[in-house]
């Protein structure tokens, strides 16, 4: 296979500054999980002339070309148009993509105007890539005739569309015409940043060559991708398991899962396998507990209720936490943390009962409860804690929504914990 690539991000408002380009990034990394080496990487602005000369520049070094952007339905939306001359390939409408289109604007209730149906024209003998995060598909163009050898990938700009495309489609494209099967597995950690985890993991990651392990970073959390190339997808697994396996005896609980996607589905997946039932009292994150867990298909099995008990009125009346605990300690307390917990867990019947009081913010910290400072606490009948966060220390914001989701993440957190802990 061929092992060097030019990645061409098309977009005016990339030259403007107007947007990031993460988009060179991600693919670059997925890249040389491939062993495919990065000749250059270059931003187009959306001019057809400039790039049938980036084209030709890029083909001149390289035998694949990388795009993004320029796929939608405007006119100034110029890629496939431009590389399919470059090959000498005519349009022709693509009745699946067609159809496709077809069934987003009747999904989303909206007319579909007759520029829309731009993004279902394909170069001649293209192979077509679905789209289901958005209406333009992807385009890979394999070389003929004069052009033979050459191969040009051609992805939607924005990087929610990108991203899965690249990772589902073009990286099992390339890696399958080389012989090999690439395959992943994502380990997910909570409690441990970035950087650090890199510094802890940086000789493995030097040294290794297949698999190989990259980690990306998620607000408040980071997973790391082990990633292997092998000719069939057991001999990969197999190159995995050792490497999954010495990892997460090596980080332990810093690791709440492999390949569950999220923490609340990693937690509601737990509750389901013990037949375990949970409950949320909420303060300073307002039902985004609760909200997180109800996302998760089948969490109606596993979630009871969730009180927002903003008011201490309801944190007494509803839940029972005593008046003199408040009166001695306040809202923002681990004592009220506890009574919440336990009270709320009384209150459903749920074996475990989740708990949250804080400040949010922007206004209402103090000296002695500044903004940032929430408690949480897990009350079950085999364990129970309570604990303190501050949540404007070592993190990159602080504003309101970053501490209400990281609160909510450490929740979740202690809770599979304490699921898990079950005897």
């Amino acid at each position: 296979m061929e092992n060097r690539a030019e990645i061409l991000c098309i977009g005016t408002e990339i030259l403007l500054g107007n947007i990031v380009n993460t988009n060179a990034q991600v693919i670059s990394q997925g890249l040389a999980e491939l062993g495919i080496f990065v000749y250059r990487s270059a931003v187009v602005g959306d001019n057809a002339g400039r790039l049938q000369e980036a084209l030709e520049i890029a083909f001149a070094h390289n035998d694949i070309v990388i795009t993004t952007g320029g796929l939608g339905p405007t006119y100034d939306d110029l890629s496939k148009e431009t590389v399919a001359a470059y090959f000498g390939l005519p349009l022709e409408l693509h009745a699946p993509s067609q159809q496709a289109l077809r069934d987003y604007f009747a999904r989303v209730g909206r007319p579909m105007t007759e520029n829309n149906l731009k993004q279902a024209m394909m170069p001649r003998g293209c192979i077509v890539l679905p789209n289901p995060n958005g209406t333009a598909p992807g385009v890979i163009i394999e070389g003929t005739g004069e052009r033979a050898g050459k191969t040009a990938i051609l992805m939607p700009g924005p990087p929610r569309e990108m991203v899965p495309m690249f990772r589902d489609q073009v990286m099992p494209y390339l890696a399958g015409r080389s012989g090999q099967v690439l395959r992943s597995h994502i380990l997910h950690f909570f409690g441990i940043g970035e950087s650090d985890l890199e510094q802890q993991l940086r000789q493995e990651m030097l040294a290794m060559e297949n698999p190989t392990l990259a980690p990306y970073a998620k607000e408040g959390e980071v997973q790391l991708r082990v990633t292997a190339s092998a000719p069939t997808p057991q001999q990969a697994e197999a190159l995995m398991q050792p490497v999954v396996r010495q990892l997460r005896e090596r980080f332990g609980p810093l690791i709440y899962g492999v390949d569950v996607g999220d923490l609340q589905t990693a937690l509601v997946q737990e509750l389901a396998a013990r037949n375990l039932q949970v409950a949320t009292a909420e303060s300073c994150t307002g039902g985004y507990v609760a909200k997180r867990i109800t996302e998760v298909p089948g969490s109606s099995q596993v979630f009871h209720c969730g009180i927002v008990s903003y008011a201490n009125e309801i944190k007494e009346r509803v839940l029972g936490v005593r008046p003199e605990t408040l009166a001695a300690h306040g809202a923002v307390s681990p004592e009220t943390a506890r009574e919440m917990a336990e009270g709320v867990r009384r209150v459903s019947g749920a074996q475990i009962g989740i708990s949250l009081t804080g400040v949010a913010g922007p206004d209402g910290g103090t000296p002695e409860k500044p903004v940032g400072l929430v408690y949480l606490g897990v009350s079950s009948p085999w364990q129970s804690q309570v604990k303190e966060l501050h949540l404007s220390r070592g993190y990159r914001t602080n504003n309101r929504e970053s501490i209400r989701y990281l609160a909510a993440s450490h929740a979740l957190s202690l809770a599979l914990q304490v699921a898990r802990a079950q005897p």
